[in-house]
């Protein structure tokens, strides 16, 4: 049974996957989500793009339903932008789909997340000597090699993920001495090895 202090994921769909699948959206996305509300003018001081662009693909992602209005930061004529879900599910199934549009979103879709997680792992590598020497102690930056059956490798991701969603009900206050947003990143894929 899902647990109610946990937030669910958006279930991407066909349509909210042609609405997302823009490298642009999916930095703003994530930005919203780790950032908080935002307008346009600041994300794009902040991300080093036009105004006018972020203003557009906000207005895209919202017609899609990733962000919507924060009026209680409202000031003046800017509108703030705030994240409506915590994070999206992809549904392998869109690989396959019938439409090659939606086929083309899927693997854009998937291949920014993977440069996503590159540029992550970059920005921290490049920041190591900001970070105290506990926090560096407590990155890791591992691979293995395992071999498994399709059956076996969802086992193992379902497993992982669920200790991952453990620790959600051990996050410490806001004010916690060296508490820290953590990114957690995993990938399991097959490889050929002749």
């Amino acid at each position: 049974m899902p647990d109610p202090e946990v937030p669910s994921p958006r279930v991407l769909d066909a349509r909210s996957l042609r609405g997302l699948a823009h490298p642009l959206r999916m930095t703003l996305l994530a930005a919203l989500r780790r950032g908080g509300p935002a307008t346009a003018s600041q994300l794009a001081a902040k991300l080093g793009e036009s105004s006018g662009a972020t203003s557009y693909h906000l207005r895209q992602l919202a017609e899609h339903g990733f962000i919507e209005d924060a009026p209680e930061h409202g000031r003046g004529r800017e509108r703030w932008w705030q994240a409506v879900h915590t994070g999206v599910q992809f549904d392998d199934a869109l690989h396959h789909h019938p439409d090659p549009a939606v086929r083309g979103a899927a693997d854009l879709f998937i291949h920014e997340v993977a440069n996503i997680h590159t540029q992550e792992i970059a920005t921290y590598l490049g920041t190591t000597s900001d970070w105290s020497e506990e926090w560096n102690r407590s990155t890791d930056l591992s691979d293995m090699t395992l071999r498994l059956t399709p059956e076996l490798a969802l086992d193992l991701i379902t497993k992982m993920h669920d200790l991952v969603d453990s620790y959600r009900a051990k996050t410490p206050a806001e004010d916690t001495p060296d508490a820290e947003t953590v990114r957690v990143h995993t990938h399991l894929f097959p490889i050929h090895t002749d």
